[in-house]
């Protein structure tokens, strides 16, 4: 597991302990905005993952396919990703 990798599992750990907060503040009916907010902090890590998962493959497997002279296939996954990601 590369440096990228060990940060992604790292703040996807800290995200997934945002969620379960989020979700005992709903069981315990405590204010929306205090929930809202905790969501949100959530999706701020899951982003933040993403973009490290995607460095990683942009440094890694992208790279090594353009030095392999076979980039089309990565670029072409890169580009569908984002896409997802814009919409």
């Amino acid at each position: 597991m590369n440096n990228e990798q060990k940060e992604a599992l790292k703040t996807l750990k800290i995200a997934r302990g945002q969620i379960e907060a989020a979700i005992r503040m709903l069981e315990e009916g405590r204010y929306c905005i205090d929930i809202s907010n905790q969501i949100m902090a959530g999706q701020s890590l899951l982003k933040k993952s993403n973009l490290l998962i995607l460095k990683q493959h942009m440094d890694h497997c992208v790279l090594e396919a353009y030095k392999n002279d076979d980039p089309e296939e990565k670029i072409n996954e890169v580009i569908d990703i984002l896409s997802k990601l814009l919409d």
